[in-house]
């Protein structure tokens, strides 16, 4: 049964301990670490510690290849890579989410697709490669103002990965229909970030059902074609004035994943 996780990325500013805090006290199943966040995030010693005292295992690790965690654990990417996998097995997640490379990583964009595959050989850890989007400046997707800024490129549907990742922020950026990337990626979907976007030029992390991503629609289809990896909230609260006000909305959230993500008995 898939379990309903909080991203430690969806409290920030506040730390991952709060995140734990927060799952606890709301009901979520799991959380997803996103390493890099802040200090916390980065001490497997720290993440056994938060997640014994809550009671609150770590479906995900989230690896820091995001452009502000590009010098977290080193700046060598495959290195930031094994790191992942060393803290995910040590807290007993099954899942690393990465992002595929920016395009000025040559080298390492290269290798890539072999170089997760051989990674998931060598650890018995899945690599959920994440859909990204284009760079634009406007509302307008795919206009001249787009830059494509990943490579191979940012819909991982369209490579030979094992795992991959939708994120529906990621999917409203790019204009694509998060259910058509689905059927493309088949039983190769491993994880999901439940969120949401409006289509504007921002990676805006609604909560989800309040964008145009159809999130409710999105979740009943995977459910229905029998996705069994992990449903993980990655929302943004930073608006959030009041611990109260970040808690409504984080609650929201799962109560929105609980309605809509229902898998029936076959």
């Amino acid at each position: 049964m898939s379990r309903i996780g909080l991203s430690t990325a969806s409290v920030y500013p506040e730390s991952s301990a709060h995140a734990f805090a927060y799952a606890a006290q709301v009901g979520y199943d799991a959380i997803e670490v996103m390493v890099g966040i802040d200090a916390l995030s980065q001490q497997t010693s720290a993440i056994t510690q938060l997640s014994e005292h809550h009671g609150i295992p770590v479906c995900a690790v989230h690896a820091p290849c995001l452009l502000f965690t590009q010098r977290v654990w080193g700046t060598e990417p495959w290195g930031k890579l094994e790191r992942s996998a060393e803290m995910a097995a040590a807290v007993g997640a099954r899942v690393v989410v990465v992002h595929p490379p920016f395009r000025w990583q040559k080298e390492y964009a290269a290798g890539f697709v072999d170089g997760i595959a051989a990674l998931e050989e060598s650890t018995g850890i899945a690599f959920a490669v994440e859909n990204m989007y284009p760079w634009r400046a406007s509302a307008k997707p795919r206009t001249r103002r787009s830059m494509e800024m990943y490579l191979p490129g940012w819909d991982p549907s369209e490579e030979s990965y094992a795992n991959m990742t939708i994120d529906l922020s990621h999917a409203a950026l790019a204009a694509s229909d998060p259910i058509e990337m689905a059927v493309r990626m088949g039983s190769r979907l491993r994880h999901v970030h439940l969120t949401d976007g409006s289509g504007s030029a921002k990676d805006e992390h609604l909560v989800p059902g309040r964008g145009i991503m159809k999130a409710d629609a999105f979740l009943r289809h995977v459910a229905d074609a029998g996705f069994d990896g992990e449903v993980v909230v990655e929302i943004n609260t930073r608006k959030a004035t009041t611990r109260e006000l970040r808690e409504k909305d984080l609650r929201e959230s799962l109560e929105f994943a609980r309605e809509h993500f229902v898998v029936r008995a076959r």
